[in-house]
This record gives C-alpha cells, structure tokens and sequence, in this order.
C-alpha cells in the first residue's frame, strides 16, 4: 500500500500527515526533492530534499522521478529508488504531493494506491490558514488561492475525499480507509480460501 495525500496549500497536508504517522508505526513519509528554498525550521532530508535546479535537472534526465511538478514556481519530485526504499523494508510510504504530481501517481500505482484529496472546510478556512503561516507576501498568498480553485476541480481523480475541518477526526477517517483498502480484493494475491 501507498497512501496519496494531496491537497491544496493551505488545507493542513503538513499537520495531518504529522498527526496520522504518529498513529500508525507502519507509515513513513516519502521526502519529495524540491528547488524550492528551505523555510526557517524545515530540515534537509527530513521535510523535502533541497536540491538546485542542476541537481533537478541531472535527476529528471535520469528518470529518477515517479512524478514530478511545477508548483508555485518550483519543482517537487518523488523519487522512484525513494518509494522503493520504503517499500522494500515493509513500510507504508505516505506521499504529500500536489495535485499534478498525484495525476500522475494515480495511474502508475493503481489499486495499490490509497488516494485522499484532502479538503479545508471553506474558502474562508484556506486563506486564513495561509495568512496565519506568515511566510508568503499578498500576491503568493493570492496565486495559492487561485492554485487551489483548479486543484479543488481535480479532485474527482481522487479515491477519497477528507475533509480537515477537525484533525483528529481527519486522522481517523483516513485510518478508516487505510483499513478497507487491507481488505480489498485486489490486496490479496489469492483467495483466503480455495474452492
């Protein structure tokens, strides 16, 4: 299993994720690469991998990436030998990745994937949790809420809808599905019992 968490900025991917990891022992995030500079707080390797845009460049030219974006003028990319890693020592990568990158998640995982659009409770909501950050000027913070319109509309990719009106309960619906996705059909090699 791979759980997809997209959302637009604002409608708290980062304290969800936070809160549902702290959940489940089973789950670790898959840290995306960016161009993006690092915020005050934020650690090289534990919330993305900051890389220059050379860097970027040599990883795409490699085909290192399972999806990669453009978002807000930087790039994001998910590594292949990164959810390979997870994968291969039986955990359950968790993936924070925006809407155009999990377009291109969706197909290439398939019943394997958990899909969750992660939705704030109003329009309102989302600016405020934007302002609140105290890190992007006007203008970003209008670029992001005119980001989020297009990626709200998109949201019908997704397998399931989370709205983050409450945190707590956020987590436990997605545990909820985390769990029926155990049992579903295509989770078994074969049937339990033969005929």
């Amino acid at each position: 299993m791979i759980v997809l968490i997209t959302g637009p900025s604002g409608a708290g991917k980062s304290s969800f994720i936070t809160r549902l990891m702290a959940a489940d022992p089973r789950l670790s995030f898959s840290v995306s690469s960016t161009t993006r500079p690092i915020r005050a707080g934020e650690q090289d390797g534990a919330d993305y991998d900051f890389v220059d845009d050379a860097r970027f460049d040599e990883l795409l030219a490699a085909d290192a990436f399972v999806e990669w974006a453009v978002v807000h003028g930087n790039r994001y990319g998910t590594r292949r030998a990164h959810l390979d890693e997870l994968v291969a020592r039986g955990r359950i990568p968790v993936l924070d990745i925006d809407v155009q990158g999990g377009l291109q998640v969706i197909p290439r995982y398939g019943a394997e994937l958990v899909s969750v659009f992660l939705f704030p409770p109003s329009w309102e909501e989302l600016e405020r949790r934007l302002r609140s950050r105290g890190t992007d000027s006007d203008a970003v913070i209008a670029r992001r809420l005119e980001n989020a319109r297009g990626e709200v509309a998109r949201a019908g990719a997704y397998d399931w809808w989370i709205v983050n009106d409450d945190l707590e309960r956020a987590v436990l619906r997605v545990q909820a599905v985390m769990e029926a996705a155990l049992w579903r059909r295509e989770a078994f090699a074969r049937p339990p019992l033969e005929a």
